[in-house]
């Protein structure tokens, strides 16, 4: 199944196979500029839990083009779990995944089963002039924007990854995602999300602030809100065990419909 037919696009899913679970499957959806290697394998591989981890259009093997608008990526994520079949999923996103996400549960709550919302919020602060910097001064916003990605467990090692996979993507993609990411305003549509919903952020997540994350516990009725001290905004890579274990209690202290 890598790679799955949506419309007009082959969108790449890495799935991993489990012969049944007590859990709804979990689709992991990544932020800007990312891909499914934004999940480490302590999220690809939790145990005891079908988990699938995409490429949105236009990133890592996946076809078509970037988008501009993060309810146009969500059409897309729902096409996909249309045409796979799945149940109702908890859909985990990050960043403008978790954006995603949202727009799904609000949209196509069908589909959903819960949502587990890492370093987001219900708008996404992003500077005006970004989406053009990425393509006209590509090289030092590139720097400045890894340099606030991260914090304290951050090793050299996963600071020069981060900028060496930007620095793969396409300006255009990159740019239509920050883009994507100054239009998403979902603050008004929060008290329509009806999916238990687990909200992760890190205490030193300089690009979405915990704030953010603290107006989406308070306005999703069936909410937790989970701070991961010292962490900053690319939180899954830098924090997975602490990320991973969060997840598996939630799930754990739920009842799931079969």
């Amino acid at each position: 199944m890598p790679v799955v037919q949506v419309g007009d696009e082959r969108l790449y899913v890495a799935a991993r196979k489990l012969a049944e679970s007590a859990y709804p499957p979990l689709v992991l959806i990544h932020g800007a500029g990312g891909s499914h290697l934004d999940w480490p394998p302590e999220l690809r591989r939790l145990a005891g839990v079908r988990v699938l981890a995409l490429d949105l259009p236009g990133h890592g093997k996946s076809s078509g083009a970037g988008r501009a608008d993060t309810q146009v990526y969500a059409a897309a994520v729902a096409g996909l779990l249309e045409t796979l079949d799945l149940p109702p999923a908890v859909l985990v996103g990050h960043s403008m995944g978790g954006g995603v996400a949202q727009e799904i549960a609000i949209y196509w709550p069908e589909r959903v089963a819960g949502l587990v919302l890492i370093s987001t919020g219900s708008k996404l602060p992003v500077a005006p002039d970004l989406p053009d910097r990425v393509i006209n001064n590509r090289e030092s916003t590139l720097d400045q924007i890894v340099a606030g990605s991260w914090g304290d467990g951050a090793t050299p090692a996963l600071t020069a990854r981060n900028r060496e996979n930007l620095l793969a993507v396409p300006p255009a993609v990159l740019s239509a995602d920050y883009a994507a990411c100054q239009r998403f305003d979902v603050r008004a549509a929060l008290g329509r999300i009806a999916a238990p919903t687990l909200i992760l952020v890190g205490s030193k997540d300089r690009m979405v602030p915990p704030k953010f994350s603290v107006t989406l516990a308070e306005r999703i009725a069936d909410s937790t809100l989970v701070q991961i001290e010292g962490a900053g905004h690319m939180l899954p890579l830098e924090q997975p065990g602490e990320v991973a274990s969060a997840i598996e209690m939630w799930l754990a202290e739920r009842t799931w419909a079969s």
